[in-house]
């Protein structure tokens, strides 16, 4: 218990740096939101734009506009789009889950394909096919994810159209939550492999490398020596330690998984907050943008906390330190 409220108040207070430090950056870069959208009214007089950052509180300065900001933050009001004109946390809850199903599906399938793949190249670190499961890593974590999603595109468009393209679920979509599932399923395979092979490649290596240091301990040659399966001494000894690694640096990739997941959400349209960041950037809508980098945060550091639990379950010698 202890240790979890040490951990939520490093949580708040680092949620805190996170507001402040974005604030300041996003307000101190050039442009102004109110010309954009002056812009996209078709122009207007400066009588309207000081009505317009009057309204939005950009007229006052910049400590006044970062004090009114966190208050505002503190009972969970994250303001107005300027260009939604609606409220940023309805906007971002919309489009929170469409990332949350890619990251954690991405994620899940890099883990457990790569984990594998590291396993059975491990066994025979000299033989065809662990040379094999190397070239095809290197060739997946040196591969540009914005590049392999253009290229999945072109392929499953006009080569082989095999698999949707663009979306979430279909325009003309009509069925139960059943059929609406199989919908979401079908048009997640080409954004989740594209963001699943680029990790997987590194867990792949890190699962092997891991998994032969485990297999030359004292204890597996212990195991051997007693007889066991080579398939419990595998799976059930070795690979329980040379997991570790691999769950340590999943919960500190996954805020490198979501930022290649706005490139892969732009690549493939998908309706999550990769597309709206990428819109807000263009548009210069600083409410939605701060709001979308505080939910990040907010996520990174929350599967970071399960990470910690995960590896003190896992390990009994962290859990009894």
């Amino acid at each position: 218990m202890a240790y979890l409220l040490r951990r939520l108040i490093h949580i708040v207070l680092l949620l805190l740096g996170v507001l402040v430090l974005n604030f300041c950056l996003i307000h101190l870069a050039p442009g102004d939101p109110v010309d954009v959208l002056a812009g996209e009214m078709g122009g207007a007089t400066e009588e309207i734009l000081a009505e317009i950052r009057a309204q939005y509180g950009l007229d006052q300065p910049l400590a006044t506009q970062l004090v009114s900001y966190l208050g505002k933050v503190a009972t969970f009001d994250f303001g107005q789009s300027f260009y939604y004109n609606q409220p940023v946390t309805d906007l971002i809850l919309a489009r929170l889950m469409p990332t949350v199903w890619l990251v954690v599906v991405s994620l899940v399938l890099a883990i457990m394909v790569g984990t594998w793949l590291g396993v059975v190249s491990a066994q025979k670190p000299n033989g065809w096919l662990s040379h094999l499961i190397t070239v095809i890593s290197l060739f997946g974590y040196a591969t540009p994810v914005f590049w392999l999603g253009i290229m999945l595109v072109i392929l499953f468009a006009s080569v082989l159209p095999l698999f949707p393209v663009s979306g979430m679920i279909g325009a003309s979509f009509r069925g139960n939550t059943f059929v609406f599932l199989l919908n979401v399923l079908w048009h997640s395979v080409l954004p989740v492999v594209t963001l699943a092979t680029i990790y997987l490649a590194f867990y792949s290596r890190l699962a092997r490398t891991s998994m032969l240091d485990v297999l030359g301990a004292d204890y597996i040659r212990t195991a051997r020596a007693k007889g066991l399966r080579r398939r419990l001494v595998i799976y059930k000894h070795a690979l329980r330690n040379a997991v570790l690694p691999v769950i340590t640096y999943a919960g500190l990739q996954f805020g490198q998984v979501i930022s290649g997941a706005v490139l892969v959400e732009t690549v493939f349209a998908w309706p999550g907050l990769g597309t709206l960041a990428y819109e807000s950037i263009l548009r210069r809508d600083s409410p939605v943008l701060l709001g979308i980098l505080f939910f990040s945060a907010l996520l990174v550091v929350t599967v970071n906390l399960l990470t910690d639990i995960a590896y003190r379950t896992v390990d009994p010698r962290i859990r009894t330190s």
